[in-house]
């Protein structure tokens, strides 16, 4: 079992950063990939970036490409979501999440993963 606690959430003003951290239970962190979604009010969850395991690639949502970073840090067992040039339009909840070692796939779709966050409130003012 993992568990994944959200932190770095609040609130910036457009064109401001934020940099959200997930830290993770678990000794075999290094081997699960780990995603960042969001959820703005009334829209489904969606993807924003995710890591492979042990670093290996990164892939990131067409909307934050360029703007945002995703890195981990594997002996803190942390996985991190660098937020440059925010929008109001990045107004969400972000989760973090983990998907098994065991489990093989593009991880951009949210059925992908079996380890969830309790979700940090970015909040972009205009």
């Amino acid at each position: 079992q993992v568990s994944l606690v959200e932190s770095g959430g609040g609130l910036v003003q457009a064109g401001g950063s934020l940099r959200l951290s997930c830290a993770a239970s678990g000794r075999t962190f290094s081997s699960y990939a780990m995603g960042w979604f969001r959820q703005a009010p009334g829209k489904e969850r969606e993807f924003v970036a995710v890591i492979r395991w042990r670093g290996s690639s990164t892939v990131y949502a067409d909307s934050v490409k360029g703007r945002f970073t995703i890195w981990r840090d594997n002996a803190k067992n942390t996985v991190y979501l660098q937020m440059n040039s925010l929008a109001p339009e990045d107004t969400a909840v972000y989760y973090c999440a983990g998907a098994h070692p065991g489990r093989v796939g593009e991880f951009i779709t949210a059925d992908e993963y079996d380890y969830w966050g309790q979700g940090t409130q970015v909040t972009v003012s205009s």
